[in-house]
């Protein structure tokens, strides 16, 4: 009751309040994230992506993830318990977390030890990626990339190599899924191959050999100095086709009497359609404070920008849109809860009004209400 007897001394004082409550409630609210799950619930899992090409997945279990793991358990402090998915050239490794660890430190933690065992693992290893998840890491919006007149390649391509980049400035690009991703392809020619009595590796090593990235300098002559280049690597795909394979009597073999290179793409292991043509489709994931629906308004507005970098054909069409599912999520539990505080505060205010008959203290009892909660909500954004 000692707040009661204090408000009765200071009635100005918490007039006062009250006004700054009203003031500041309706800021906050404004300013506050929208979304269905509150950045508070966070679940302290880890993933760990290694990928070696070729390798099959008990090789992957025992040259990768087996050392790997035993040096988490010594490394990373909290773990609760770790789990691995293997896949041909994939391995997936997931570390969970005690309740209240810090997740940060044990990023940290994990970045240094994968990079201290990259030496023990199979050469030409490329370091891990490294994701956390929490619960709001999920997609909330797709840009479905479609042309009439673009092959797969190039859509996957420009949702890649532009399109991603504009939208690093939007919290939660991903890579583009579906299409075919860019590579430049020796089709090999295996009766040729065996005319010439070459074998596959010939062909491996006389690109490899032959097609370098090298330093280059200058050549001072004289009084001027020149900046060189190195003929190192062929300018064109067809250039590849002239390498040299082997000199001898017979002449020199080339790249193009027993293969052919060309402009293809990784073999095709998804499809997107739109509208029953082929498409490529780009996924944004929520990460970080924002809400979703900030998240997906930035992607809307920043859709003409992306629409001017691309050729006219190429459509760029949002799908999967998750902020309609918020905003009707979150407008209907603000009417719902809006209409209990209504009803409340009218059966609170009438009750006292029958039972003390004072229209002061029903007024009191029915601005404490709207109050309360504006207080409420202050309280909860202050403290995240």
């Amino acid at each position: 009751m000692w707040i009661v007897r204090l408000a009765l001394r200071r009635p100005y004082t918490f007039i006062l309040l009250s006004l700054l409550l009203l003031i500041i409630g309706p800021l906050v609210i404004l300013r506050t994230p929208t979304d269905i799950f509150p950045n508070i619930i966070d679940i302290p899992v880890v993933s760990v992506i290694w990928t070696y090409n070729g390798l099959p997945p008990d090789q992957m279990e025992r040259r990768i993830t087996l050392n790997y793991e035993r040096g988490l358990s010594v490394a990373v402090n909290d773990i609760e318990h770790i789990e691995s998915e293997l896949l041909p050239g994939i391995a997936v490794v997931r570390i969970y977390f005690q309740p209240g660890a810090n997740v940060d430190e044990a990023i940290a933690e994990i970045t240094a030890l994968s990079q201290t065992q990259l030496r023990s693992l199979p050469p030409g290893i490329t370091p891990p990626n490294i994701l956390r998840f929490n619960a709001s890491t999920v997609p909330i919006l797709r840009l479905a990339l479609s042309s009439a007149e673009l092959t797969e390649q190039q859509l996957y391509d420009f949702g890649n190599s532009f399109l991603k980049t504009q939208l690093a400035t939007v919290q939660g690009a991903s890579v583009p899924y579906g299409g075919k991703q860019w590579q430049i392809m020796v089709d090999i020619d295996s009766r040729k191959l065996q005319a010439k009595n070459l074998a596959p590796t010939d062909v491996v090593n006389a690109i490899s050999v032959q097609n370098l990235i090298l330093p280059t300098g200058t050549a001072k002559i004289g009084s001027t100095e020149y900046s060189v280049g190195l003929n190192a690597s062929p300018g064109t795909i067809d250039g590849l086709n002239d390498i040299p394979i082997r000199t001898g009597l017979g002449g020199t073999i080339y790249i193009r009497d027993v293969a052919h290179v060309r402009d293809g793409f990784q073999p095709q292991t998804n499809i997107v359609r739109v509208d029953g043509t082929r498409a490529s489709l780009l996924t944004i994931n929520k990460s970080g404070n924002a809400s979703t629906l900030d998240i997906v308004a930035r992607v809307k507005k920043l859709l003409p920008t992306l629409r001017g970098m691309v050729p006219e054909s190429l459509k760029i069409e949002p799908v999967a849109d998750q902020s309609l599912f918020v905003r009707a999520f979150v407008r209907a539990s603000v009417s719902g809860v809006l209409h209990e505080a209504v009803i409340a505060a009218g059966l609170t205010a009438l009750m006292v009004l029958l039972f003390l008959g004072s229209w002061r203290a029903t007024l009191i009892i029915a601005i404490s209400i709207p109050l309360s909660m504006l207080t409420s909500i202050v309280a909860l954004s202050a403290i995240g």
